[in-house]
């Protein structure tokens, strides 16, 4: 049964046929044997955080090329009238330590803000593990549950269903399940002065499975 929603393995296909490259080709520029990138592109594997950064990097592109499909016009900016439905179902999922993240309006290519739904996993700071930390601001809306906000700089910070708080996101962060709820969802908006910073503000507290 084909998922609901966009996969890495999709999303890489599209890159690599953008840049009509082999999935030799793409195995040598990214470092990925040849095997595990086959597997995939056909969703028998996926990649956590981490590994999407170093992809990114290796191919020398803009980590929110990875979760850009293919536009229409080839690529050409839109100058004006952008416009994205963003539905969980057309999201991109990525499971990470601290959270389960669904990344809206994956269309839309070099975004200034990047919106996603968030599930929170951790119950504490010491179950979240370090800090997140990122260039950019961000700002939470809780839409089940209860929050806290822990910083480097306030006190933890409850936050209830229908509150929200804008941050600056290079300081050190982390949101967990408050102790009164048995599961907390968060929308959050991240934006930065480039693409890059805002899905990195989003994804960099994901770790690792």
């Amino acid at each position: 049964m084909k998922s609901p929603h966009p996969t890495i393995g999709g999303l890489l296909r599209s890159l690599r046929a953008r840049n009509k490259w082999t999935l030799k080709q793409m195995s040598e520029r990214s470092g990925i044997p040849l095997s595990t990138l086959s597997k995939i592109e056909h969703d028998r594997l996926s990649l956590t955080y981490d590994k999407l950064q170093q992809l990114s990097e290796r191919l020398n592109i803009r980590m929110s090329e990875l979760f850009a499909e293919e536009t229409v016009n080839g690529g050409v900016p839109t100058v004006t009238a952008r416009r994205s439905i963003g539905r969980v179902r057309d999201a991109v999922r990525i499971e990470g330590k601290n959270y389960e993240s669904f990344y809206l309006c994956p269309e839309l290519r070099h975004k200034r803000m990047t919106p996603a739904v968030t599930h929170l996993r951790a119950r504490s700071l010491d179950e979240f593990g370090p800090y997140a930390r990122n260039s950019g601001e961000e700002f939470v809306y809780v839409l089940e549950g209860t929050v806290v906000l822990h910083t480097e700089f306030y006190d933890p910070l409850p936050l209830q269903r229908g509150e929200s708080v804008y941050i600056d996101a290079n300081m050190g962060h982390a949101y967990v399940i408050g102790a009164d709820s048995e599961a907390a969802t968060i929308m959050t908006v991240s934006a930065s002065d480039d693409d890059q910073g805002a899905l990195e503000a989003l994804m960099a507290a994901q770790g690792t499975r």
